[in-house]
């Protein structure tokens, strides 16, 4: 089992804060929804695209928001 290195992923982190972070207001969801758009477009389908599970991650934040916040219209 590999150890973490705080130090290293601290820094590693504070790089990606404006990018992954769970979403509190409509606009840092619409965020989220536009990086994801992105991501699709560079992804795709392709599950070993290095970006891949990035884009799993922001789209389990976004689905995470919308379940708390969007209400279902049946």
């Amino acid at each position: 089992m590999s150890t973490i290195n705080l130090q290293r992923t601290q820094q590693a982190w504070l790089n990606l804060t404006n990018i992954i972070f769970v979403p509190h207001t409509e606009k840092e969801y619409q965020t989220l929804v536009e990086m994801l758009d992105k991501l699709i477009d560079e992804v795709g389908e392709n599950e070993v695209h290095p970006l891949a599970s990035l884009m799993e991650v922001i789209g389990v934040l976004i689905e995470q928001y919308e379940n708390q916040n969007i209400p279902e219209n049946f």
